[in-house]
């Protein structure tokens, strides 16, 4: 009987233990994610109107300064609103999933639970597109309306008055299809861009704490900046073309004759025809500008509040 108590007890550990765990990672992730958005919505914004509006910006220096010129500096900060609280659940949802996924795989690999699991690059990819995957549910809708209002101009010719205006209009004339436009290249993106995200940053943290022996908790935080910049840019230089799709499909007309593109190989079929291959590379300039600030951010954000948190 006393036996059985034992093990009931440690059984109870464990799972309060892990709950308690998963509400950290979350946590720590909302601060990652908020500090994404604040560091990395403007370079956002000029990549989104880059992507989706060819025929009016030249460049990126061009579209900053006609964002300046019709918008104000405000305007870079257009649809921040939907990130801030949507990227903050995304990238929760994000660390949550891949903290969970390295446990897992750390107990395949038997790595004893007072160790941090060291992981082979085909796991940590696994890690980071389960992650991925799991957060197009959310990303899908966010930066469905991010970019809705990241396109649209200032005053009366504004189509939409704000995130929560974007929705119900949205929803009202298409139902959930209409919110969830765009999907299809989303879990695309996010399945090989995190994949490749985690995989960057996760194994350039374990080689530093295998050359030097120290904890995670003991990484300094500029090279944290750093492994995150470096996974900024192994997302982005191996997902972008797709990325670019994505917005065409968001951005493009529900239906009629304001609809240019029927699906996702329609829109990679015209975007060639149109603007060869240089097309899906429009906006990656302040795209990989903002990969820096921002992914560093993120990753100083989640591992300075885990820290905090522990």
């Amino acid at each position: 009987m006393d036996v059985q108590q034992n093990v009931s007890q440690v059984e109870r550990v464990e799972e309060n233990g892990g709950a308690m765990r998963a509400v950290k990672d979350c946590v720590a992730g909302s601060v990652g994610g908020i500090a994404q958005v604040l560091a990395g919505q403007p370079f956002d914004t000029v990549k989104v109107r880059l992507q989706t509006q060819p025929d009016i910006y030249k460049g990126t220096m061009d579209a900053v300064r006609k964002t300046v010129q019709n918008d104000g500096f405000g305007g870079f900060y257009k649809g921040t609103t939907t990130p801030l609280v949507g990227v903050g659940l995304c990238v929760s949802v994000q660390f949550l999933v891949v903290e969970q996924m390295k446990r897992y795989f750390g107990r395949l690999n038997n790595t004893p639970s007072n160790q941090a699991p060291m992981l082979t690059p085909t796991q940590l990819y696994i890690s980071g597109a389960a992650a991925g995957v799991a957060n197009s549910v959310i990303s899908g809708p966010v930066e469905h309306v991010r970019v809705r209002l990241q396109v649209q101009t200032s005053g009366a010719a504004a189509q939409y008055k704000g995130p929560i205006d974007c929705i119900r209009k949205i929803y009202r004339s298409f139902g959930t299809a209409g919110i969830y436009k765009g999907q299809v290249p989303t879990i695309i993106r996010e399945l090989n861009g995190f994949g490749m995200y985690f995989l960057a940053y996760e194994a350039l943290v374990q080689r530093k704490m295998a050359e030097t022996g120290k904890a995670r908790s003991e990484i300094s935080s500029v090279l944290v900046c750093l492994y995150g910049a470096a996974a900024g840019f192994a997302m982005w230089l191996t997902s972008y073309p797709i990325d670019v799709v994505k917005s065409k499909m968001q951005t493009d007309g529900f239906a009629g004759s304001s609809q240019k593109y029927s699906g996702s190989i329609d829109c990679i079929r015209k975007t060639f025809e149109k603007e060869g291959l240089r097309g899906f590379f429009r906006g990656i300039s302040p795209c990989l500008l903002r990969a820096a600030p921002a992914n560093a951010a993120t990753f100083i954000g989640f591992e300075m509040a885990i820290r905090a948190l522990d």
